[in-house]
């Protein structure tokens, strides 16, 4: 990948409201070649999607609850994690999965209403799949960064320090 695709490539991963002529005065590019670019890059799939970071504690009535799980499970012979990992993507629920390092071997990520429903989700879903050999579940209590972003409450917005005689 040559220099100017990866200076494009970063700038669009740490804002992707960007616009085409503000990226090509960035780079010191034509907006053709911007444009170009990025088209390469969707279609390789190296830009997979464009999303917004939103903070849903801020949202009435729209705050959820978010677990993460870790699976241990038993890989299958020529396909690994693979098979199984597709078969836990494939769930609406989740909204990410990982290969992990460590003691499990996937981290599912998942968004629900109710803990309620994660626990259906866990007990009926996941666990009853033939791979699965165990699973635990994390709550997220509050998010501090996510993607990189900070969430702040806005309470102290005045970060000086005390200065007194």
């Amino acid at each position: 990948m040559e220099k100017h695709e990866l200076e494009i490539l970063k700038l669009v991963e740490d804002n992707g409201r960007l616009g085409v002529p503000s990226i090509a005065k960035m780079v010191d590019c034509t907006e053709e070649e911007v444009q170009a670019v990025l088209n390469k890059l969707e279609k390789e799939n190296v830009i997979v999607s464009y999303a917004a970071v939103v903070d849903w504690s801020k949202v009435e009535e729209q705050e959820g609850v978010t677990a993460m799980i870790d699976v241990k499970v038993t890989p299958q012979r020529g396909v690994g994690f693979d098979e199984v990992a597709e078969r836990i993507y494939r769930f609406p629920e989740v909204k990410a999965l990982y290969l992990v390092s460590g003691a499990y071997d996937l981290s599912v990520v998942i968004d629900g209403k109710t803990m309620s429903e994660i626990a259906g989700f866990v007990s009926e879903k996941l666990s009853t799949l033939d791979s699965v050999i165990s699973t635990t579940t994390h709550f997220r209590l509050k998010t501090y960064k996510h993607d990189g972003v900070v969430f702040e409450d806005g309470e102290d917005d005045d970060k000086r320090i005390v200065v007194s005689p």
